[in-house]
């Protein structure tokens, strides 16, 4: 298995579905002749041409506004935001058209697309570039929303996204885009809605998702240098979220502490610290913990942007407060 980079394997699983359906188009800001903002669709244009890969103007809410309605006449457009701030401008496209034109026609459109781009924080771009917004679109029935960790799951979750025959919400990382993992070179598909137990514990579960799995990772680690096992579980889309492989964990370790980049209020922490106490109540040996970012717009020094966001060290301290340790 070869080991690629994360924006290799958002390009393969692109490329591989256009190649398979001709109904497939990628539409977006430097999409095609400057070859991506992050290198994405290097090389795509030269393959596919300027019909299948098309550069737009600054108007999100435009091309935004095509690609729901092609996706309404049979065709399957990826649209990429160079930032999921910037889908802020075309926000009432994705919810009020594309989220709600199933119900809204009686089952007669289906909208299949994939709105799909960078979220959260990605260094010092401050505040208007650098919010995360999973839990906005998770809070909308008719969208699925999907927020991959490494290159292996982004390439299999994006061409599930892609073949899906609802609207998609694909959120990345600027950051995450040179990290590098093994990645098959035969075909395979990751179901959407589907967790993945990442490193398996019996002391404490931990949750998260996107590239803040990473501090959950590395905190597992250094707390297996203690003696405690942590479970951690990837959740990788957020809608639908997959409850029962977290209540499941819960149930074995008895313990869960929740690392999520995003604010705290309405956050996808907190409906998952409602339905394990809903479902799994009698076996909390402790209340959830949760580790998002501090209530409050990220600002631009190096310095505050590191107090502000979750780390490994907030999810030590988190873990120390399920297990009753000082």
């Amino acid at each position: 298995m070869r080991e690629i980079q994360f924006r290799e394997a958002l390009r393969e699983a692109m490329t591989e579905e256009m190649r398979r359906d001709p109904k497939v188009y990628l539409m977006g800001e430097e999409v095609a002749e400057y070859n991506g903002a992050y290198k994405v669709s290097q090389g795509m244009l030269d393959e596919f041409g300027p019909e299948r890969v098309i550069d737009t103007p600054i108007a999100e809410l435009g091309f935004a506004g095509i690609g729901v309605g092609s996706a309404m006449n049979g065709l399957r457009p990826i649209i990429e935001f160079m930032t999921f701030n910037f889908s802020l401008v075309a926000i009432d496209q994705v919810i009020n058209s594309a989220a709600k034109m199933m119900s809204m026609s009686g089952g007669q459109y289906s909208v299949p697309i994939v709105f799909r781009g960078p979220t959260g924080n990605a260094g010092m771009l401050s505040s208007q570039h650098s919010q995360n917004f999973e839990n906005w679109f998770a809070n909308t029935p008719g969208l699925k929303v999907v927020v991959p960790s490494n290159p292996y799951d982004a390439k299999g979750l994006l061409k599930s996204s892609i073949r899906d025959d609802d609207p998609v919400i694909f959120m990345e990382s600027e950051l995450m885009y040179g990290d590098k993992g093994q990645v098959p070179e035969e075909e395979y598909l990751i179901p959407i809605g589907q967790a993945n137990i990442v490193r398996e514990g019996n002391d404490v579960t931990i949750v998260s998702f996107g590239k803040i799995l990473k501090v959950a990772i590395q905190a597992a680690e250094e707390l297996a240098k203690n003696g405690i096992s942590a479970e951690v579980i990837d959740l990788r889309t957020v809608r639908p979220i997959d409850y029962a492989t977290v209540i499941n964990s819960v149930k074995k370790t008895n313990r869960c502490v929740i690392v999520e980049e995003a604010w705290p209020l309405a956050a996808i922490s907190s409906e998952l610290t409602y339905n394990i106490q809903r479902n799994a109540f009698d076996y909390l040996d402790a209340p959830v913990v949760r580790v998002n970012s501090f209530d409050l717009p990220l600002p631009y020094a190096p310095t505050l942007i590191e107090a502000i966001l979750p780390n490994v060290k907030k999810t030590l301290q988190a873990v120390d407060a399920v297990m009753y340790k000082k």
